[in-house]
Formats: C-alpha cells, sequence, structure tokens
C-alpha cells in the first residue's frame, strides 16, 4: 500500500493539471452566464472544488454564492451558501466568525438542513478543541461538538453519507469499534474514487482500528485515505499527516520526513491554520531526527573516503617499493633471495597487524553490544517489576475496599511502598550509570554555558534531567519512551530536553549528538 502511496504522490501533476482545468471550465461558464440561478449554482461548484484546495479562493466564491441567493431570494441557497461560509471560515481559523454566521441562523433554518447545520457547528468546535490550551476549555468544546454531533445524527436523512460519517463518530466516542467499522465498509466499497466522502470513511476506518491498537490496519487505511486525497488534488487533509507520524515511530525517518514536509505544503498552500498548526507541533521532530540521520550518513561516508584515500596510498606505496625492488633485481641477481625474504616478512607482519586490527574491532563491538544489552535488560526487568508491584498494589485497593481485609486498607491506599521501589530503581539505575560512564556528569556539564545550574541533591549520583540524557546517552531518544520510564508526561520530557539544549555551549541541534560521544573513544579521538 505504501508503494502505491508514493506512486501517487509522484503522479500529483496529472491531478492537479485535471484539476485545474475543471476550475477554468467553471470560471468560464461563470463568466459567460448572467442568470442569478446559474450563477449561484456555478458559484457553489467552485466553491465545492477549492474548499479543501485553496481556502482563500474558496472563501471568495462562497460569499458570492451568499450573494447570488440573496438576489435569487430562496431560503434554501441562502442557507446551504451560510454553511458553506461558516464552514471556509472554520478551515481559515475564524472559528468566532464562523460561530457569528450559524448563531444568527439558527433559528430560522429551513428543517431540510438542520443536520447539516448542526454537523457544521460540530466540525467547529473540534476545530476549536485542537486549538484549546488547557483540559478545562478542551473538555467544554469536546462536550459540545458531541452535543451537536448527536442532534446532527437526529435531523440528518438516514440513508445520507452524512448520517453515517455522523453515526460512525458516535460509535467511535463510545468505543463500539466493530460497530463503527461494520457501518463504513459497505459505504466504503460503494463510494466511487471521485467522491470527497471516500477519504473521511477511510480514514475514519483508520481510527476505530487505531483505538483497537491494529497498527497494521491503521496504516492501511491511512494510507487509503492519503491516496484519495491525492487523486483528488485535497489540499486540507489529515491522512499523509497520521501516517508520516507512524512511519517515524517505526523508524522510517524517509518516508516520515517526506510525508509531513508534504503535508505542510498542502496545508500552507490551502491556508488550513488548524492542519498547520497541527503538523507544526510534529515537524520539529520529525526533522531533527531526519538531519541526525543524514549527518550520521556523511560522516559515515567521509570515514569510508578517509579510508579509502589512506588505503590507496598506502597500495600506492607498495607498487611504488616493488618497481624499485623489481629493478634492482634486474641489477643484481645476487639480492633477490633477500628481497623476497624481506617482502615476505613484510606481509606476514601486515597479515598480523590486520589479524590483530580485526580481533580488536570484534572486541569492541562485543564489549559495546554487551554494554547495550545489559542496561537494556536492567531497564527493562526493573520497569517490569514496577508495573506489577503497581497492579498488585491496585488489586489490593480493590481487596481492602470490598471490605475483605480491612487493616489493609492503610497499606494499599498509601504509596510508600511505590516510592520506594521506584527510588531504588532509579538509585540502581543511576549506579549502574555511572559504573558504566563514570564521567558523564563532569562531561555533560562542560557542554552546557551554565553548568552549575545541573543541582544534584543530596544523596543522589542523578537528577531528572540528568536521568533523560542518560537515557538518550543509552540510545533512548523516543520522548514517548523516555517519560514511560521515569514516570513523566511525554510534554514534560520534551520541555526538560529543550531547557537543557537552550543551554548548550554549541548548536542547539547538535547538542544530543554530543551527549552521545560522552564516554566514548570518538569523543577522545576529537
Amino acid at each position: 500500500m505504501k508503494k502505491e502511496l508514493d506512486q501517487t504522490l509522484e503522479n500529483e501533476p496529472l491531478y492537479l493539471n485535471k484539476k485545474n482545468s475543471a476550475i477554468n471550465q467553471l470560471k468560464s461558464r461563470l463568466r459567460s452566464s448572467s442568470s442569478n440561478e446559474i450563477r449561484y449554482s456555478l458559484n457553489e461548484k467552485l466553491y465545492d472544488e477549492y474548499k479543501s484546495y485553496q481556502s482563500d479562493s474558496a472563501l471568495v466564491y462562497a460569499k458570492r454564492s451568499l450573494n447570488s441567493a440573496y438576489k435569487n431570494q430562496n431560503n434554501i441557497q441562502i442557507n446551504k451558501a451560510q454553511l458553506n461560509l461558516a464552514s471556509i471560515l472554520g478551515t481559515l481559523g475564524m472559528y468566532n466568525q464562523a460561530l457569528e454566521i450559524l448563531n444568527s441562523m439558527e433559528p430560522k433554518v429551513i428543517p431540510e438542513l438542520k443536520g447539516e447545520f448542526y454537523w457544521t457547528k460540530r466540525i467547529i468546535y473540534g476545530g476549536l478543541s485542537s486549538y484549546a490550551n488547557d483540559t478545562e476549555e478542551k473538555n467544554k468544546y469536546n462536550r459540545l461538538g458531541d452535543h451537536y454531533r448527536d442532534k446532527a445524527i437526529l435531523n440528518l436523512p438516514k440513508n445520507s453519507i452524512g448520517f453515517v460519517l455522523a453515526l460512525s463518530g458516535q460509535f467511535l466516542s463510545q468505543k463500539k469499534y466493530n460497530q463503527a467499522i461494520n457501518l463504513l465498509l459497505p459505504y466504503f466499497n460503494k463510494t466511487p474514487k471521485t467522491d470527497p466522502n471516500r477519504a473521511v470513511i477511510d480514514y475514519l476506518i483508520s481510527e476505530n482500528y487505531k483505538a483497537k491498537k491494529d497498527k497494521t490496519q491503521e496504516k492501511k487505511w491511512l494510507a487509503l485515505s492519503a491516496i484519495s486525497d491525492l487523486e483528488l488534488v485535497k489540499k486540507e487533509n489529515i491522512s499523509l499527516r497520521e501516517l508520516a507520524f507512524i512511519l517515524y515511530e517505526e523508524g522510517d525517518i524517509e518516508s516520515a520526513y517526506e510525508y509531513i514536509k508534504r503535508s505542510l505544503d498542502d496545508a500552507v498552500f490551502c491556508n488550513s491554520k488548524l492542519r498547520t498548526y497541527e503538523i507544526s507541533k510534529m515537524l520539529p521532530i520529525i526533522n531533527e531526527t531526519y538531519e541526525a540521520k543524514n549527518k550520521s550518513a556523511k560522516s559515515q561516508l567521509i570515514v569510508f573516503l578517509i579510508s579509502a584515500s589512506v588505503l590507496s596510498l598506502f597500495l600506492l606505496a607498495v607498487l611504488i617499493l616493488l618497481f624499485k625492488q623489481m629493478k634492482k633485481l634486474a641489477k643484481a641477481q645476487k639480492n633477490v633471495e633477500s628481497a623476497n625474504n624481506q617482502l615476505s616478512l613484510l606481509n606476514e607482519q601486515l597479515q598480523s597487524f590486520n589479524t590483530k586490527l580485526n580481533q580488536t574491532n570484534s572486541e569492541l563491538a562485543e564489549t559495546s553490544l554487551l554494554k547495550e544489552i545489559y542496561i537494556g535488560r536492567y531497564m527493562d526487568q526493573c520497569s517490569i517489576y514496577i508495573g506489577k508491584m503497581e497492579e498488585y498494589s491496585q488489586k489490593l485497593k480493590v481487596m481492602a475496599t470490598a471490605g475483605k481485609v480491612n487493616d489493609l486498607v492503610s497499606t494499599v491506599k498509601s504509596k510508600a511502598f511505590i516510592d520506594k521501589e521506584l527510588k531504588e530503581f532509579y538509585t540502581q539505575f543511576d549506579q549502574t550509570f555511572m559504573l558504566l560512564f563514570p564521567t558523564f556528569i563532569e562531561e555533560f556539564k562542560s557542554l552546557l554555558t551554565e553548568p552549575d545550574s545541573i543541582q544534584i541533591k543530596k544523596g543522589e549520583l542523578l537528577n531528572p534531567e540528568l536521568r533523560i540524557f542518560a537515557l538518550i546517552r543509552l540510545g533512548i531518544k523516543d520522548s514517548a519512551k523516555i517519560a514511560e520510564f521515569l514516570r513523566y508526561s511525554a510534554s514534560t520530557i520534551y520541555n526538560y530536553r529543550s531547557q537543557i539544549k537552550n543551554k548548550a555551549k554549541g548548536p542547539r541541534e547538535q547538542f544530543e549528538m554530543e551527549v552521545l560521544l560522552i564516554g566514548s573513544s570518538k569523543k577522545e579521538a576529537n
């Protein structure tokens, strides 16, 4: 499926030409039309062409469509045009203006469009929820979005695609994932590729598989949704971005970078404020990893070129030596045996040197591997142990609460045991890490402009910031994994990393690469 998606990306100019041709035909008809009824219809069609392609142009035609509807004095057309205008204002991030239009038309919206009206409100509040900074505000907008989604379900025609999409969203929020998938699959099979709703259906199916933690199916349906978006030139999209983050988590950095960059280009082209905002939070993470990978590849190439050059010089020197030996052999046959013996001895020494060098490299690689395996197993076992203790403590709480062992309640409600085990776990981790990297703290501070800002409490070896970068030194770079290990939120880990990198002596983007060299032979060589 990824191969098909990549091919679709390459064929973008074909789809773009088709899109622009359709738009130009509509514009040509609009210029030659004098009837307000026809102009309303053409303006609405142009709005449909532009709404997920170029938001600014879609706004223009939404306003023109509304103007034609007022001239026609057609309430259905007026309501429809107002909904289109509110919808595109939401895409542009102008949520207050969108709500003003919706709230003003609510008392007089015609019955046939009530379902679409409530669904538009649900989308607006969904966008506000994505922008919300605090949990209370986000929950408020989510409740409003769910409220208007439920009202849309009650008012949309039961056989319409809008009803199906709204109902599947309700199933998803109620954790009825199989019901949602079974509802959507028949519509996927009968929805033509030219229908913009096809991509939405695919995306909703992927969301249900995501909730079921079925990563394979989630990627498949995201790819199908992204392909549909690309073929219809929908720049206001989400599937390609979601797929990019999954590939990033799986280690396919190049594809993740290509997809997220393409998503950002599309969002900027469309002027979709929400999509641009969402992508801007992910892009630095993927971009940083991509740049680090490229830098590593360049370093390896330089080492290879240097090695090849040295080897070439060495071979050239050997050839020159052999040539001189051949000239000497022609002049003095008596020295043949001596020269051959010397050459044989040189070859033996060279082979012996290569053998020892290979042996040394193997020993170093083995030592490094053992170190990584030891630390990895150690952390896994400790983390698993703590998880089991937490689970056991939870079970004891349930038993105590049920009244089975009354005098156990005070014990299980206390976190003293877990805190003690965590403290011991981190102490053992600190001791093991410092045993392997005894100069870590000194070298780490030397990378900072304010080394005294790293304060360690009495009785501790490492503080939280040092533990984060200790894990990075061990090769664990994923903030989510670090957060899980240290029992912090991912945002806390991200803030810690950002604060420390802001204090770096050298370039901020190279700081973590410098941390990876602490205690290594490469660091000493530099």
